[in-house]
Formats: structure tokens, C-alpha cells, sequence
């Protein structure tokens, strides 16, 4: 076991991997790591594994996420930080400053570059103990958390958070984005040196065969009047805009009046929500083959979040054979395409979101927009982002390694 503090870092764990050409040693910084449930963790968690299987060696930096934690991960150098509890984020954690003790742990082994996940106090320590090693740095923009500040009574914080996350990342070599939008986005908000990095989908575990009668009867999808089963999966959270869903659900029951609405999620909302509409089903935090056969059990799926830098569900309902009605950003701005495999709204104008929904449901177009999700994602495989990701990895040494031979050349030109 092996705890860091501030004037030092142990590996947990080191396990050697077989060798790839060029192989890596990438030092992974995250303040969400599994078994935590979210989207971060989650593609994290893929990211790395792929690193792995093509036998680069990963350094996991991540807080302890209990006192219970003795790591978890048995093919990577996994490396424990103190951590403390995110305020009205219960079961998120970010990590003590640590520069020092990265510093310590990094001239001990260098790795070839450093990846930082998350913007807190730990990953900023990252950064700043990775430039004073002049290391190749690249970090990933996952949660747009200026946008945040509003549902949280913090409004004030908008600016100066956003100002924070710009320099956050432009001090790395690279930032490494989910969408093409989100990069325009953050090029026209002063990001410099912007990638793209998609996300994939497992399109085995999400897949319309999944689906199960017997959890269309629990809901009350099935019997002599069969209901439109309409979902909503994510984190049950002030900045997910569920409020809309209520909305879009019940102009869709006034023209299926046997339709049912099922919440697959936790959060600080989910009581709330379930004690002034309890006639949702509410099914809690699923995962694995339980949530592919939420998803393909389903007929209609409603994303009404604005504040995503991606979308994880939107891949896993279309891959499993759902329509998907989303404002026109993120994910959803780039996969769905109106009337094919879903619908989108403009960002912001909820009445069109709930127009699309309605859209969605009635008519013959659901059969027909059903019959195109699948298809739709099937090419967004995770093998593809994986190389992806290690050939960023890559270029981002290289390139630290140009700029260092043409520093060094100039300091030792003859006058």
C-alpha cells in the first residue's frame, strides 16, 4: 500500500506489458477514476485500457477515493493522492496539490509524457511538475465546468472559471477535445493547440438484441395498450435539464397516453424529482449488461443537456437501436442527423426540443428513425479512438523532442 504525501510518491503496483514500437511510458493524471460512475471515468478508463493493450506503460496518479482504497487497477503503476470530497458532487473527489512529490516521483522515472485529465488542484500540480521537468504535456477537456456554475448558485464563478481553464490547457502542448464544434468553440475562446480526440462505443454490450420483455412489463410497456417506453440516462443533476424531459414526456402522453418515462441515474435531483412525479420509473444506477438492456428495452431517447462536452449516452442509445432527440451540440450536434436517427433542436430553444420529441413518437417515424440509429454509430469503434489517442501521444513527444533539439542548437550557436 502506498499513499502519497506531499514530500513523496510510491507505485501501488508494476507490472511489465509487452513491448510495442515506440512504446510509451505515460504518466495518466485524473481526479475520477473507476469505480466511480461517470462519463470521464468511463472513457478514461477505455482510453488507458487501450494504451495497455498495445503495450505502452501507463502511470495512473488519481486520489484515494476512501479509505477502503487500495487500488484497483492490476495491469498499470497506479499511484494514490490525497483527495476531499467535491461540495454538492457527492462520490467526485479532487486531489491535494502534490508538485513536489510529482516532481520527486518523475526524476526517479521520467515518463515520456504526461496526460492530465482533470482541471483540479491535482492535475494543475501535474502540470506545473511536468514543465519544470520539461516533459511533453497533454491534457483532455472533458467537462465544461464554467457552464456549471449557474445550476450550483455560483453564476458569479462563470468567468473567472473559464478564465482558469484556458490557462489551465494552454500551458500544455496539447488539448485534446471530444467534438470538432467543441474545438471551434474553445479556438474562438482563446484555446491554442487544439486535437480531436472522439469517443467510442461498445457496440457488442449496446445492441438492440438486448432488449427484454420483462423489463417493458415491469414499466408498463407491455399488455393489451403497449406504452411508448421513453428514456433518459445520466447523472440526475441540477445542469442536466431534466426538467425538460418532464416537459417533452408529457406532450408526447397526450398523443400516447400509455407511454412511460424511465430515469436511469443517480444525483442530487433523483428525490426530489421522485417525490413530486413518483409516477416515473426511477431505476437507479445501472451498469454493464444491466444498462445495454435498459437502453434496448427503451423506444425513444431524450437528451436535453446543454452542458455536455460529449454525451456518452447518446453513442450507447443509438448503438442500441434508439432514436435520439438532443439540442444541436456536442455528440448529438455531430451523430444525429433530423429525421434519420433522431431529431435535434437549436441549442437553448426548448420548445423545439419538445417539438422533436413529440415528432419523434408519433406517426410512422419512429420505425423509421429506429431503423437507422444502430447503423448510424457502428463505425465508431473504440479500437480506432484508441490508436488515435496513442498516435496523439506520440506526436506530442515528438514534437516536445523537435522543439528541445532547436532550443538547444540556438543556445549553442557560435556568435
Amino acid at each position: 500500500m502506498a499513499v502519497m504525501h506531499d514530500d513523496d510518491l510510491s507505485p501501488l503496483c508494476i507490472q511489465d506489458h509487452p513491448p510495442s514500437r515506440p512504446q510509451l511510458r505515460v504518466a495518466v493524471v485524473t481526479e475520477t477514476y473507476p469505480p466511480e460512475v461517470n462519463g470521464v471515468a468511463i472513457t478514461l478508463s477505455r482510453l488507458v485500457d487501450g494504451l495497455v493493450r498495445r503495450g505502452h506503460q501507463v502511470q495512473l496518479v488519481r486520489p484515494r477515493q476512501g479509505r477502503q482504497d487500495r487500488g484497483n487497477a492490476s495491469d498499470v503503476e497506479e499511484v494514490l493522492a490525497t483527495g476531499f470530497p467535491i461540495p454538492r458532487y457527492a462520490g467526485l473527489r479532487l486531489g491535494l496539490p502534490a508538485k513536489r512529490a510529482l516532481i520527486k516521483t518523475w526524476s526517479r522515472q521520467r515518463p515520456d509524457v504526461v496526460h492530465v485529465v482533470t482541471e483540479g488542484p491535482l492535475g494543475l500540480s501535474a502540470v506545473a511538475a511536468a514543465r519544470k521537468l520539461q516533459l511533453p504535456i497533454t491534457s483532455g477537456f472533458h467537462t465544461n465546468f464554467h457552464a456549471y456554475t449557474r445550476h450550483y448558485g455560483v453564476g458569479w464563478l462563470q468567468h473567472p472559471l473559464a478564465a482558469y481553464l484556458r490557462r489551465f490547457h494552454n500551458r500544455t502542448d496539447a488539448t485534446l477535445v471530444p467534438t470538432g464544434q467543441l474545438a471551434r468553440e474553445l479556438e474562438t475562446a482563446g484555446y491554442t493547440n487544439l486535437r480531436v480526440l472522439a469517443r467510442g462505443v461498445d457496440t457488442v454490450l449496446f445492441h438492440p438484441r438486448h432488449r427484454s420483455n420483462f423489463l417493458r412489463r415491469s414499466w408498463g410497456c407491455d399488455g393489451d395498450e403497449p406504452g411508448l417506453a421513453v428514456l433518459c440516462v445520466g447523472r440526475m443533476a441540477p445542469e442536466k435539464n431534466l426538467p425538460l424531459v418532464l416537459e417533452a414526456f408529457e406532450a408526447i402522453r397526450r398523443q400516447r397516453p400509455h407511454s412511460r418515462l424511465i430515469f436511469v441515474g443517480d444525483g442530487p435531483v433523483r428525490g426530489p424529482l421522485q417525490q413530486h412525479h413518483p409516477q416515473h420509473v426511477y431505476a437507479g444506477m445501472r451498469s454493464g449488461a444491466d444498462l445495454a438492456a435498459h437502453y434496448a428495452s427503451a423506444d425513444l431517447f431524450l437528451f436535453p443537456s446543454l452542458t455536455e462536452t460529449f454525451g456518452n449516452v447518446a453513442l450507447e442509445a443509438l448503438a442500441s437501436g434508439l432514436p435520439v432527440v438532443a439540442f444541436d451540440r456536442a455528440a448529438a450536434g455531430e451523430l444525429i442527423r433530423s429525421g434519420e436517427n433522431g431529431f435535434l433542436a437549436p441549442p437553448d430553444d426548448a420548445a423545439a426540443f419538445v417539438a422533436a420529441a413529440v415528432a419523434a413518437a408519433t406517426g410512422n417515424t419512429l420505425g423509421i428513425l429506429k431503423n437507422h440509429a444502430r447503423v448510424s454509430v457502428v463505425a465508431q469503434d473504440w479500437e480506432r479512438i484508441h490508436d488515435t489517442f496513442a498516435q496523439l501521444l506520440l506526436q506530442s513527444v515528438r514534437s516536445h523532442a523537435r522543439r528541445h533539439q532547436a532550443r538547444t542548437a540556438i543556445v549553442m550557436a557560435p556568435d
